[in-house]
């Protein structure tokens, strides 16, 4: 039976069988229409897959279609729609990848104004490893108001007009990655609840000035909206840009943390009239943004552009935003601090947990540190020099509720950035197609028809309750630990299972330094707070990123 059927199959293979059943119902499609006067719109579609099954066999770039003709497109429509199977279907309310549907749920619920409550206890595994939690207290308190706010900037720095920030504000989100719409709809929700909206490296559009919402202006690499032709940074364009009262913050974007360390392009035809506008840039020419600035080369170099650009602006406060890397680099801002006496007015520490914006695989799995990490390195480097009170600090990854934004508090942040949680908030189902032009909803689309789809006075409600309902939960937590602020929420609050039978606190299980260990140990009166300073901040300088090839070399033994 085996051999006779092996025979038949090398005459005519079995895994012709849909193209040999498409051709008999072609030959019975047409004997019915000639002999009964019906059958035309079968014998149609039959017609077509037998003529697709022979297309499918002479072509050449597929090898399960060539082998499988007609059938073999049902792997290809099956694989297409796979993410959708797997998150209404096989995926679980915990499972996040990277947002799980129990945390999407909790940005549409308080977008929306819906219940946020939970009955019948946590869903989560308490006793699992890695479940966190923060201590209450037996006297809670009683805070007048969820508008949390932090002064950021400082005479001392050179600032001369402060601005009191919202502890929870949109992160970067270009005009050109996002939609006219959703830039209308996040500025105009930005507006209404009072808290800051970041330009993106796409710098300002008009969708940004409509509602006229506070605005934290991103100057990257490309210096769009104050650049030369040549692509190199202008003076009076960004005096005149920054002049505008509406911009409240300007933020020079060293690194982001979907990837660090890549630039990008965007291509000419996707460089439209209003894109072009807003970046200073051509119609239809490929829209550069390099790996690395050039303005400057050094750590000296780059604090000095900040005082440039601090000075430019009219003494708003101006700082950086970056992902980790290599620790030297970053010890080598700080010691160009504190040999120039320049400080930022803040950091931004960007987690490679990445954002909206696409990247390939490997940056967004394997390059930049993770949030934690990041932010923990920045606080203790200001607190170690005596800095941290002339800094503030913001953190950005995946800050979707009050307990992330509690949690990174707790780790050194005076404020928070979402990027991707406000985008839940108008309405983006995860669908991960930012980057191909055809988001499902309008929000990472220049599509004018998909745009439609999101409309601006009913999403503009969407984020402006997220944020508040957000920060009504951050009042209760801060309430239920007893305090009056969050920025009063140390690691000391925060309790982390480290096995089935032990918890820690954050303050016991990382490495938390205390104010002026580092410049102790600098001097030599004390030893090195961590490993980390002791092998890195040798290989530092303030007037190079590059370190001693014979001190990483001697370090990399060492360590």
């Amino acid at each position: 039976m085996h051999a006779w059927l092996h025979k038949i199959d090398q005459h005519f293979p079995v895994r012709y069988t849909a193209w040999l059943l498409s051709a008999v119902g072609l030959l019975l499609s047409l004997f019915t229409w000639v002999a009964f006067g019906s059958g035309g719109p079968p014998a149609l579609l039959f017609l077509f897959l037998v003529l697709l099954g022979w297309r499918d066999v002479h072509q050449t770039r597929h090898a399960v279609i060539r082998n499988y003709p007609v059938i073999g497109h049902l792997r290809y429509l099956l694989e297409f729609i796979r993410p959708e199977i797997r998150q209404y279907f096989l995926e679980s309310d915990r499972e996040a990848v990277p947002f799980s549907r129990q945390q999407r749920s909790l940005v549409y619920q308080r977008a929306k104004g819906d219940p946020d409550k939970r009955p019948f206890g946590t869903q989560l595994d308490v006793q699992e490893t890695g479940y966190e939690w923060i201590n209450h207290s037996l006297a809670p308190t009683r805070v007048p108001t969820h508008d949390f706010r932090v002064t950021i900037g400082g005479s001392d720095n050179g600032c001369t007009q402060p601005y009191e920030a919202s502890v929870f504000n949109i992160s970067a989100m270009s005009f050109g990655s996002l939609s006219a719409n959703a830039i209308l709809a996040l500025n105009g929700g930005a507006k209404k609840g009072g808290f800051a909206h970041d330009t993106g490296e796409g710098s300002i559009s008009e969708y940004h000035r409509v509602h006229g919402g506070d605005l934290i202006w991103e100057v990257a690499s490309g210096y769009f909206g104050c650049r030369h032709d040549d692509g190199t940074f202008s003076a009076d364009k960004f005096a005149a840009a920054a002049a505008d009262p509406q911009v409240k913050m300007i933020e020079l974007k060293l690194s982001q943390g979907a990837k660090p360390g890549h630039g990008g392009m965007l291509p000419g035809p996707k460089v439209t009239a209003e894109i072009a506008a807003a970046r200073g840039i051509t119609v239809g020419v490929d829209c550069i943004s390099p790996a690395s600035h050039s303005a400057f080369s050094t750590p000296a170099g780059m604090l000095q552009f900040i005082d440039r650009l601090r000075t430019l602006s009219g003494g708003k406060p101006t700082g950086f935003k970056l992902c980790i890397g290599h620790p030297w680099e970053w010890f080598g801002i700080c010691k160009a601090m504190l040999e120039t006496g320049i400080v930022p007015d803040f950091i931004v520490v960007d987690g490679s947990e990445g954002g909206t914006g696409a990247a390939p695989l490997e940056f967004t799995d394997h390059v930049g540190a993770p949030l934690q990490e990041g932010l923990l390195l920045v606080r203790n480097s200001l607190v170690g020099l005596n800095l941290k009170h002339r800094v503030r600090i913001g953190a950005a990854g995946k800050v979707i509720g009050a307990f992330d934004i509690a949690r990174m508090m707790a780790l050194g942040a005076d404020w928070c950035n979402a990027a991707r949680g406000f985008m839940f908030a108008l309405g983006c189902i995860q669908a991960q197609a930012c980057h191909t032009g055809s988001c499902p909803t309008g929000v990472t689309t220049q599509d004018a028809q998909r745009q439609k789809a999101l409309v601006v006075p009913d999403k503009t409600e969407r984020v402006y309750r997220f944020h508040q309902n957000t920060l009504h939960a951050l009042q209760e937590l801060v309430q239920a630990a007893g305090l009056t602020h969050p920025n009063q929420i140390t690691a000391s609050h925060i309790v982390r299972r480290v096995s089935d039978s032990d918890v820690k606190l954050l303050a016991n299980q990382l490495p938390l330094v205390k104010p002026g260990a580092l410049l102790a140990a600098i001097e030599g009166r004390a030893d090195w707070p961590h490993n980390v300073f002791r092998l890195y901040w040798p290989m530092a300088s303030a007037h190079s990123f590059n370190a001693s090839a014979e001190i990483v070399e001697h370090a990399a033994i060492d360590d």
